[in-house]
């Protein structure tokens, strides 16, 4: 019973410490380009038709939140919006997964064994490596941009997070981390418009 509560605290240390972390560090931010681009040409930029996080034919209030964060970001970077005819065409889809954690913990116990020479209980050391199971949903978003005039993408970015219950998460707290998200994604692109 003892071992049983024991085991039952570290994995809720294990659990609030992965998730203090998350919150302090932020997504995790992966960003991947088109070495052949040359991105001193794009001035402009529009958004790519369909969007794929709106593939059903119509938009929620998640993505025109995308779509507003998307286009202070371009436009923070000196780019022109159009609606048609962009040089560089953004797109954005966003996915959660069910995913499993399993780490290894190593452990120390003692076992006592009766001894019929010493006549009494001796304690041995026994070490074991316990593992952990922790099942949790991660959600990422990814953004795309896409050469306009030859349709071929020529970076992408995505930030992927655990997601906490929709009970537990207030429309408020999605709105913050779909900016941070974003926010994040952009740091990584080092380009600006074409003067």
């Amino acid at each position: 019973m003892l071992r049983k509560a024991r085991t039952l605290a570290v994995t809720l240390l294990a659990a609030s410490v992965l998730a203090l972390s998350a919150c302090a560090t932020g997504p995790l931010v992966r960003t991947d380009h088109d070495p052949t681009a040359n991105f001193i040409q794009y001035r402009t930029w529009g958004f790519y038709k369909p969007i794929a996080m709106e593939q059903s034919g119509y938009s929620s209030w998640i993505s025109e939140r995308i779509r507003a964060d998307v286009q202070r970001e371009m436009e923070a970077r000196g780019y022109r919006y159009v609606a048609e005819g962009a040089d560089l065409l953004v797109n954005f889809q966003g996915v959660v997964e069910d995913k499993t954690a399993v780490w290894s913990t190593p452990r120390s116990d003692v076992q006592w064994f009766y001894s019929y020479r010493r006549r009494s209980y001796v304690a041995v050391p026994v070490w074991y490596d316990e593992t952990q199971v922790s099942s949790y949903r991660e959600g990422t978003l990814t953004v795309d941009l896409v050469d306009g005039s030859r349709n071929r993408l020529v970076w992408t970015g995505s930030a992927s997070a655990p997601v906490e219950g929709s009970r537990k998460t207030t429309p408020e707290k999605r709105m913050a981390g779909i900016d941070q998200a974003i926010t994040s994604i952009f740091a990584q692109y080092p380009h600006r418009a074409a003067p």
